[in-house]
């Protein structure tokens, strides 16, 4: 089946950013700067270019910082709800918890598929295209992810790759880029409100048989550390949008 309306898309945006400090003391790292706005509108952007109109923000570290910044979305044509783990819960709930807790907003009749993007990576090329959104809805998969080559931070890396499908098997050569496509079943048995990771649902998906998987071209960086962000900083020209 095609999706009958534009998918609504989650950025998670809750963590603490360790590597990021002194930077993140002050300011959530999804707000850090890069070629002039916030690094999260970035994905604003692009998300908006693609048809989004709704977006999730799972928020924890200086919550208060995003509405504040970002606003209601409506400088992008979008409609952000903020998923405020940190005043709700006490802190983030990790990536599934994450996703489980905001599914009323991201799934409202319980089934739709949705885009999961991390607030901290940079991925100027990649542009959410409802062509990718018709084959995940057309599958049978609990979720689709792109890969990247293993980066230096995750050398031995999370999966293989033998056509569009991930497995655990060895070698892995290739690394989650924190950008996929989901239902919300991938998330059962995460009650909302508790911290869990998606590292072990995913796997639990690929030993089914129902892990999508693509290579994600173009530029891509989990931005980590200052030095990271510096290096993005000094990137010429700006991403259109």
């Amino acid at each position: 089946m095609s999706p009958a309306a534009p998918l609504r898309a989650l950025i998670l945006a809750a963590g603490r950013g360790e590597r990021m400090r002194p930077l993140t003391d002050t300011c959530p790292k999804p707000l850090l700067p890069v070629r002039g706005q916030p690094l999260i509108a970035h994905h604003l952007q692009a998300l908006a270019r693609a048809g989004v109109r709704e977006v999730v923000i799972n928020t924890a570290w200086l919550e208060a910082q995003f509405p504040a910044t970002l606003g209601d979305g409506s400088r992008w044509g979008l409609r952000i709800h903020y998923s405020m783990e940190g005043q709700a819960y006490g802190g983030a709930l990790e990536t599934a918890g994450g996703i489980a807790t905001a599914l009323p907003w991201l799934a409202p009749r319980g089934d739709e598929p949705f885009w999961v993007v991390s607030g901290d990576i940079w991925c100027p090329d990649f542009g959410f295209e409802a062509s990718h959104a018709e084959r995940f809805a057309a599958s049978d998969d609990d979720a689709g992810l792109w890969v990247v080559p293993n980066p230096g931070f995750n050398a031995r890396g999370d999966f293989a790759l033998q056509g569009d499908r991930l497995s655990r098997d060895e070698p892995r050569p290739w690394t989650y880029a924190n950008l996929a496509l989901c239902r919300p079943r991938l998330v059962d048995g995460v009650a909302p409100g508790t911290r869990a990771a998606l590292g072990p649902l995913l796997f639990a998906s690929a030993a089914r048989g129902r892990l999508g998987g693509q290579v994600l071209s173009g530029a891509w960086e989990n931005v980590g550390t200052p030095e990271q962000l510096a290096a993005l900083q000094r990137l010429s020209a700006p991403a259109p949008g």
